[in-house]
């Protein structure tokens, strides 16, 4: 007989994961870090610039420990708006998608993305819920609004 999935329950345990996911990066905690992402070669996302795609938690851990655990990088916060969650039918999967705002310094210089778009995909494996893949991206607008702005800044010097 097939167990009732308690969505609401799921959904929590799922928020929890999707959060910190970015939020783990304030305290460096990578060790919990690894935990939230499949520890294979399926792990996959798309970042908004194609340079910090990454295929398999080899590429991941090594990007990690480049950009996030590198001394010149400071996580400073993270902001979720309209974060919607689905589980599948069965329980054992899940995906979500939200605008991120995630907030940090490289060198003590903004490094932040704004109005990230954020999507991905969870399954549940050994009771826990993990993350298998994930996209980044601006929107189209949000884009067009910068280009307009470093026309703008280049033609006035700044």
């Amino acid at each position: 007989m097939k167990q009732e999935v308690d969505s609401m329950t799921e959904k929590t345990e799922i928020e929890k994961v999707i959060k910190s996911s970015i939020t783990w990066a304030v305290n460096k905690d990578k060790d919990r870090m690894f935990l939230l992402f499949v520890n294979d070669s399926t792990l996959f996302y798309f970042s908004p610039d194609n340079a910090s795609n990454v295929r398999g938690f080899e590429d991941f851990k090594e990007q990690v420990e480049q950009v996030f655990m590198n001394p010149a990088f400071k996580a400073i916060r993270s902001d979720f708006r309209d974060l919607q969650i689905e589980v599948s039918r069965s329980g054992e999967c899940a995906w979500w998608s939200c605008y991120l705002d995630d907030i940090n310094e490289w060198n003590g210089q903004p490094a932040s993305w704004i109005n990230v778009r954020w999507t991905g995909v969870l399954e549940k494996r050994d009771d826990n819920w993990i993350i298998m893949q994930m996209h980044f991206s601006h929107s189209l607008e949000d884009m067009q609004a910068a280009i307009r702005k470093a026309v703008d800044d280049a033609k006035t010097g700044k």
